[in-house]
């Protein structure tokens, strides 16, 4: 196997493949890559949707536009709001701003009322106001299926991993679960065979007295009830979409509509699983 392994969009990246990818296909993914931090990402000032959020208005829609806020919509729809692409707002106001200050203020919840500020079209991406836009619920998720697209080319084995964002193709690979309390363990383990398989936890980007990422939009609050979540599925964007969701009522709904298989741990270390959950637990 060829490893490639990169830092994009603020987190360790690795590529394995069967066939080594040519230097061209390096340089596509590379700039694929670029093109979308360029767009999606609220950390960097100059990107796309900072300068919508700063001046609302109109601007030409990225081309992963309405893939990733079709599926906001039905990620809103199924928990009550709890899941909203304006949440950039209320994670800016606990410190988990563009320059990563760190320092929070007071919880600003995420506007309720985001279809109707945020729209979009296959061409179009329209704010009125300004707020700022955040995809992370799904966004690696929808690179590393755009990448793993990209190396539909190479025969054999693909494995993409977006750091904790992982898509397999052309054969299977083994995947531990980390226990969310200690890196060290697994409280379980997947064979992933041409699927995708998501994994988000309070852990991961957490600063300060017990603040992470894992926001409640209507409050401004991180969650509390759950502590980690892995998700199976065909594509990784739905696969990360579904492990943000499952921190809250009407995730395991949307999983089922979606076919998509799960498990999730609570704080307090008791674990559920999906029907039709094919890897092994050891709690």
């Amino acid at each position: 196997m060829h490893r490639w392994s990169f830092e994009a969009i603020g987190t360790p990246w690795h590529i394995d493949t069967a066939a080594e990818p040519s230097a061209a296909l390096r340089a596509t993914i590379t700039d694929t890559i670029r093109r979308f931090d360029e767009d999606w990402s609220r950390f960097r000032d100059d990107s796309l949707v900072s300068r919508l959020g700063r001046a609302g208005g109109g601007v030409p829609a990225p081309a992963d536009t309405t893939a990733m806020l079709d599926a906001y919509r039905a990620l809103s729809a199924a928990t009550d709001g709890a899941v909203n692409p304006l949440v950039g707002g209320a994670l800016e106001a606990l410190g988990y701003d563009s320059a990563l200050t760190l320092r929070p203020g007071e919880p600003r919840p995420a506007p309720p009322d985001w279809t109707r500020m945020l729209r979009w079209t296959a061409s179009e991406l329209t704010l009125d106001g300004t707020a700022v836009i955040d995809v992370g619920a799904l966004g690696k998720g929808r690179l590393v299926d755009v990448v793993t697209g990209l190396l539909a080319g190479l025969g054999g084995l693909v494995v993409v991993d977006g750091s904790g964002d992982l898509r397999v193709r052309g054969g299977a690979q083994r995947v531990a679960l980390e226990h969310p309390y200690d890196p060290r363990r697994a409280i379980g383990v997947v064979e992933v065979a041409d699927a995708a398989l998501c994994a988000s936890a309070v852990n991961r980007r957490a600063w300060g007295d017990g603040l992470h990422h894992v926001l409640d939009a209507r409050t401004g609050l991180p969650v509390r009830r759950w502590a980690a979540t892995w998700a199976v599925a065909e594509e990784a964007m739905q696969a990360d979409a579904v492990a943000t969701a499952l921190f809250f009522d009407g995730g395991a709904d949307l999983a089922a509509q979606w076919g998509v298989h799960w498990v999730r741990m609570t704080t307090d270390g008791r674990v559920q699983r999906s029907r039709g959950w094919e890897g092994e637990l050891f709690t």
